[in-house]
């Protein structure tokens, strides 16, 4: 019967919107990795605050502890 395959007639408003959707779509997969990486940034700063805030501690018990143990008499 018909030897030629029967093409889909594409209109230039679906054609626009397909190409904004494919857009969006490349915009909202970049957006995704870098909220990831801003994500794995937060934590590793959370992690060097909490060191931080550990070393600062032992410091300050560190100096407590040696001056309790300066104003003890030894012996």
């Amino acid at each position: 019967m018909n030897e030629h395959p029967v093409e889909r007639f594409q209109c230039a408003p679906g054609m626009r919107l397909q190409a904004h959707e494919q857009v969006s779509g490349i915009h909202f997969d970049n957006l995704a990795k870098r909220l990831d990486r801003i994500e794995v940034m937060m934590e590793r700063l959370e992690r060097r605050l909490w060191l931080t805030v550990y070393g600062v501690v032992a410091v300050i018990l560190g100096q407590a502890v040696q001056s309790f143990m300066a104003m003890t008499p030894a012996g």
